[in-house]
């Protein structure tokens, strides 16, 4: 029964992240630890490598259409694989099991969660006031991870690498941004969706949003996958449990992609944005 737990936990988060684009770190290591008395280190290791292997496909099919920004995956890269290694690094040298370890994560990802939290609460409220569809579309390819819409395709139309090289006038911020997400990550498992995306539309603002959350999913592939890696090293990587989230996530993001049309997305998002907060406030004040 305690598995079927599990599969069902795989099965939500991936419907929601179906149906809204929020990233999938930043509902199941919440869900993992709160309800599922999953230890925070390694709630936090498995949902790596799990968001790796999701991402992995968004991504395929993104390149595919030729709407990854290559430019800014790279000094995106150039900054997260060395703030994951380091941190990494860090947490070989500690006592994953020690009581202040589990705190500063927990602290941490308290948090990342209300970064998130906060950015999809913006989200809501500027849709409020401006209804653009091309920002509607991306959001729900990187929400469906494995087959993004034909339509994103149609909004990123010409010019990609024209537009790419007139927005990449400032790659050190880039690289800065790169280097604190990794960190932030691979410490938490959260950072690399909401978070990228809104500081992303800031350095970038010229960029279309389908190639800003192309570049967002991109690089999150092999930033969570050498977290991911590296977490399995530190042995906090539980292998059964990411085959049962796999299981249930891959019929959950099919079923939360075809309900997209049928389901208030904006009010998915308000409650989602509340349960965040109240996550993250029971993480840093418990």
């Amino acid at each position: 029964m305690h598995d079927f737990y599990f599969v069902f936990a795989g099965f939500f988060v991936g419907c929601v992240v179906g149906l809204t684009g929020v990233g999938g770190g930043s509902l199941m290591t919440p869900l993992l630890i709160f309800f599922l008395g999953v230890k925070p280190h390694m709630a936090v290791g498995t949902d790596l490598l799990f968001a790796a292997i999701t991402k992995s496909g968004g991504t395929f099919s993104l390149w595919r259409q030729n709407l990854i920004p290559w430019r800014v995956v790279m000094h995106l890269s150039m900054g997260s694989i060395p703030g994951c290694l380091g941190t990494i690094y860090a947490l070989n040298q500690v006592d994953l099991e020690s009581q202040e370890i589990q705190s500063i994560i927990t602290h941490t990802l308290g948090v990342a969660l209300m970064l998130t939290a906060a950015s999809l609460l913006y989200k809501v409220l500027k849709s409020k006031k401006t209804s653009i569809p091309d920002a509607e579309t991306p959001e729900k390819s990187h929400a469906l991870e494995f087959s993004i819409s034909a339509q994103v395709a149609l909004s990123a139309q010409s010019s990609p690498d024209e537009v790419e090289s007139s927005q990449s006038k400032h790659p050190l911020w880039t690289v800065l941004l790169g280097l604190v997400i990794g960190s932030l990550v691979t410490l938490t498992s959260v950072g690399a969706g909401a978070i990228g995306v809104s500081v992303l539309m800031i350095l970038y603002p010229r960029l279309p949003l389908p190639r800003i959350v192309a570049a967002d999913i991109a690089y999150a592939v092999p930033l969570t996958l050498v977290a991911g890696l590296g977490h399995a090293g530190l042995g906090t990587v539980d292998w059964p449990l990411l085959l049962k989230l796999i299981l249930g996530s891959l019929p959950g993001i099919w079923v939360g992609a075809h309900l997209l049309t049928r389901t208030p997305e904006r009010f998915i998002r308000l409650v989602l944005s509340v349960l965040l907060a109240w996550a993250s406030a029971k993480l840093i004040f418990a």
